[in-house]
């Protein structure tokens, strides 16, 4: 018999970000990047998986429907004040489990790494910013703290759909209204939410996930439409996101969108995570400030990705900040290795990064003998 509470207990007390059910298994938790067993519950067999099925689901008519329908479940859980998001899919006509646990208190801009220039650009009246990044990088979080950052400073009303919700913001000096996306809850599509706040008077509109044509052409009329749009996109660089922004669109169509694109982008921050020296993650940040030479290289017939990561690296007095940049003040402040900023980037930057690391060292031993 599968204990859930038990296994749960032992996930919030190691810090775990993830809990796996798997036929066959013992638990695992996810813990700093690394996947260790659960030493308070045994090898689950189907019984057990049905077990999980019933403690997550409820006896949830309608999430119940859509699970043996489509073999696929996307649902929020409370336990002990902790929120999880589950995703319940099926492997060998079973269930499967991942469920990613939510701290119930975001961490501040500081605390996560993310440069100050991402919160600066909140203030932008209207205009596109992306959070980007792989699987597991923790856009979520960077996301939930950009609105509580707003929550607290700004007067706005603010939107957001998601999928499903994790965060709960309660309303300070903002409006949050929290959006849940998916069959059965408050807006049935990404697109069809996107196009329905410009009747709801909100200021700031928050995307979960930007994750075909129809959600981009809808974010871009918001931001048209003299609103702020903050979304995601799962891509690992800021110059593979112009590219999948742009690839969204039939190439007859590409060329007028790029001029939208162009205009209304304004900040893109990509990022990964990686596991620091002290065994904590350490977030690394790439972000492109969209000014005029890179609104220009965007609007090209051809867009080239090293064009734009130079444009990136030439564009650091106006908040840019290169991957190797990053990699290097890290490595500079001694939080990763030097094999681990190798390895984040192709052969070819490695002695840009190499002199990036040397200039960062003379910069702070100069900076110590003038204290």
């Amino acid at each position: 018999m599968l204990n859930m509470n038990k296994v749960l207990d032992e996930a919030i007390e190691k810090d775990a970000s993830d809990v796996h059910l798997i036929f066959g298994l013992k638990p695992i938790l996810r813990v700093a990047r690394e996947l260790q067993e659960s030493e308070t519950a045994e090898v689950l067999g189907e019984d057990e998986l049905y077990e999980a099925y019933d403690y997550f689901v409820r006896g949830n008519i309608d999430k119940d429907e859509i699970y043996h329908e489509t073999k696929r479940l996307d649902t929020s859980f409370e336990y002990e004040n902790i929120r999880l998001r589950v995703n319940i899919s099926s492997a060998d006509d079973k269930p499967t489990f991942t469920l990613r646990i939510i701290k119930n208190t975001l961490p501040t801009f500081q605390q996560l790494g993310v440069p100050d220039i991402v919160r600066r650009m909140m203030y932008q009246p209207q205009g596109l910013v992306l959070v980007t990044g792989k699987t597991n990088s923790g856009k979520t979080t960077t996301l939930n703290a950009l609105i509580n950052d707003i929550n607290e400073n700004q007067n706005k009303k603010i939107l957001t759909l998601e999928s499903p919700i994790e965060y709960k913001h309660t309303c300070k000096k903002s409006i949050v209204v929290q959006k849940e996306v998916g069959v059965g809850q408050d807006v049935l599509k990404y697109k069809d939410g996107v196009k329905n706040c410009l009747r709801e008077d909100c200021d700031i509109l928050v995307i979960g996930e930007i994750r075909d044509r129809e959600t981009m052409d809808a974010a871009i009329e918001t931001a048209e439409a003299g609103h702020l749009v903050i979304g995601t996109l799962h891509t690992k660089s800021c110059a593979e996101t112009i590219d999948r922004m742009i690839n969204f669109y039939e190439i007859s169509d590409q060329q007028s969108i790029k001029y939208l694109i162009g205009s209304l982008l304004k900040l893109v921050t990509s990022q990964r995570l990686l596991k620091g020296k002290n065994g904590k993650l350490v977030l690394v940040p790439e972000v492109m400030v969209v000014d005029n030479i890179i609104s220009g290289i965007i609007r090209k017939e051809k867009i080239s990705v090293s064009e734009i990561e130079d444009a990136i690296q030439s564009n650091l007095e106006k908040g840019s900040i290169g991957l190797i940049n990053s990699l290097a003040q890290l490595f500079v402040d001694d939080r990763i290795s030097l094999n681990q900023a190798k390895d984040q980037i192709e052969e070819k930057n490695i002695e840009t990064l190499n002199r990036t690391i040397m200039q960062l060292k003379i910069k702070k031993g100069n900076a110590h003998r003038m204290e």
